[in-house]
């Protein structure tokens, strides 16, 4: 069931129980509900029927943030949450391609779109600017609207928060309040750094991530001053996390995510760490790489020994250096779940 359909949404607004109606009799299937943010009062219905009825329900939405702000029943004790990601190159197979990924992203309705440039603009401008109109999280679209465009700048790097707001003319603290809607919309992350067992003084700061490369390129302005490179770097990190962030929660493998990045500005993009180990992937977008390359691993490793180290990068080399295992980015990102088993 579609909340977005005008006439379901005005009659389970009106009644949340005529709900019970549209299931049919002996029903033992999933029950699908979409959008369920939309109609939270459904939150009750939906819990009497699986208390009464035992029905086995399945409820999707984008904004977890107006649940929580309305008060709503949230089924605790009685609902598993999970997180839907973009397509993973596991789940597009052979239909994965890097040089296409970096560009258009992984959404689900990019492989058959005949125009994704047209299509992610569109997302851009009818999603994320609506969804935030419509949950009521800021009335001055136009400074959401140039936060957006600053904050992709911050793409794969170290946050400066004030330096975002000196550049979109925004005030220090709704620059804070924008992030904090993208994580409640679940259209950025904000990856914090590994400080467990620390023998060097570190940053403090977050780095930041949109959820998806498509979805960075489209809102990153671009013109004849910019090269491409500008963004490719970024842009396959962003790939990376959002492909390590999905084959983590989807096989359910319980690592936390971070970074490394010591005062001094040596560095490993990702950082892994749960009940099945420690790792750390460093992103290369490059073909060839130098000694220099492998530096922040190293130093990693003599601080956490007990790590598995991985270099991704744009060359086909695959060998073992130093104990860090190189391996081109598309075969590592095929072979994730594996890589991530730990075994």
């Amino acid at each position: 069931m579609d909340l977005l359909e005008f006439d379901l949404y005005n009659d389970l607004t009106a009644r949340p129980s005529r709900l019970k109606n549209l299931i049919p009799p002996d029903f033992h299937d999933w029950i699908i509900l979409d959008e369920i943010q939309r109609i939270p009062e459904l939150l009750n219905e939906v819990h009497r029927l699986i208390e009464k009825h035992h029905y086995k329900f399945v409820l999707t939405g984008s904004s977890a943030r107006s649940l929580r702000k309305k008060g709503v029943n949230l089924l605790a004790g009685r609902a598993l949450t999970y997180k839907m990601y973009p397509l993973t190159a596991v789940e597009l197979g052979s239909d994965f391609n890097l040089i296409t990924s970096l560009k258009w992203g992984h959404l689900p309705a990019i492989p058959s779109e005949e125009k994704p440039d047209r299509f992610l603009k569109a997302y851009v401008q009818t999603y994320l600017r609506e969804e935030v109109l419509q949950e009521g999280l800021t009335r001055n679209i136009g400074s959401f609207s140039r936060f957006l465009e600053t904050a992709s700048f911050s793409q794969g790097a170290v946050l400066n928060v004030s330096e975002i707001a000196r550049e979109a003319g925004i005030e220090r603290m709704r620059v804070t309040s924008y992030f904090s809607i993208l994580e409640d919309l679940l259209l950025g992350t904000r990856l914090p750094v590994f400080t467990k067992r620390a023998k060097r003084r570190m940053v403090s700061h977050p780095k930041f991530y949109y959820f998806d490369t498509g979805i960075f390129r489209a809102i990153r302005p671009m013109g004849p001053l910019d090269s491409p490179e500008e963004a490719e770097g970024p842009g396959l990190e962003t790939l990376c996390f959002q492909e390590l962030s999905a084959i983590n929660d989807y096989f359910d493998y319980q690592y936390n995510l971070y970074y490394w990045r010591t005062s001094n500005g040596l560095e490993v993009d990702f950082i892994l760490y749960g009940p099945k180990g420690l790792m750390a992937f460093e992103v290369k977008r490059s073909s060839r790489l130098s000694k220099k390359d492998l530096n922040g691993l190293k130093i990693f490793h003599n601080d956490f020994p007990e790590a598995k180290l991985y270099l991704l990068y744009g060359g086909s080399r695959e060998e073992y250096e130093n104990g860090i295992q190189i391996l081109s980015v598309e075969k590592a990102l095929k072979e994730l779940p594996d890589i991530l088993d730990n075994r």
